[in-house]
This record gives structure tokens, C-alpha cells and sequence, in this order.
């Protein structure tokens, strides 16, 4: 039987997972659209997500303990911002993107 992470550990696997799937380090998705184009602000909604990590890393760092529902509450918000850029489009374009650089990686 596998044994469950403790919350500080599935934390941490939480905010890798994060920023494995999300563009939180492209710069492109942190502009406006044009004249409301987009669909719920991805630049808003990977702000929040991308300032809950650091917060939550700099808190593990100075050996706070989350609660396990403190993991449960980040990862709603994860997977209600994944939704909602997937429905904008963003992540389509951030895996297309990064699905044409592990293409060019000469590994």
C-alpha cells in the first residue's frame, strides 16, 4: 500500500506540478488582450496563483507546516485558473510552444 505525502511534502508536489502546466514564467501571457478579448484575465489569474506559490515556498522555507486544507483550497484555485485558461486558449499555446522547443532539444 502506498503511503500519502504528508501536506508540506504534497504541497510542494502541488506548486511542481503548477509550474510544470502553467505559463507562469512566459511573458507574453501576462499582457492584457485587446479591447477585452480574452476571457477571464490570464494575466490576473496567473498573478494570483503565481503569488500564492511564492508564498507558500517561502513559508516551507521558514518551516511553516500547511494544513491539509490549505493544500486542498491551492489546489482548487490551480485547477479553476487551468480551467480557465484553457477556455481563453492560453494553455494551448503555452503546450504547442513548449511541445516545438522539447522538439528542438538536441538531448
Amino acid at each position: 500500500m502506498t503511503r500519502k505525502p504528508d501536506s508540506t511534502t504534497a504541497m510542494l508536489q502541488l506548486i511542481y506540478q503548477v509550474k510544470q502546466a502553467m505559463p507562469l514564467n512566459e511573458p507574453e501571457t501576462f499582457v492584457c488582450g485587446p479591447k477585452g478579448s480574452c476571457i477571464g484575465c490570464p494575466k490576473k489569474l496567473l498573478e494570483l496563483v503565481d503569488t500564492e506559490i511564492g508564498y507558500w515556498e517561502s513559508a516551507i522555507e521558514q518551516g511553516e507546516t500547511p494544513l491539509l486544507g490549505e493544500v486542498s483550497r491551492f489546489a482548487k484555485l490551480c485547477r479553476n485558473v487551468h480551467r480557465g485558461l484553457a477556455r481563453s486558449g492560453i494553455l494551448e499555446r503555452y503546450q504547442t510552444k513548449q511541445a516545438g522547443e522539447s522538439d528542438t532539444d538536441p538531448a
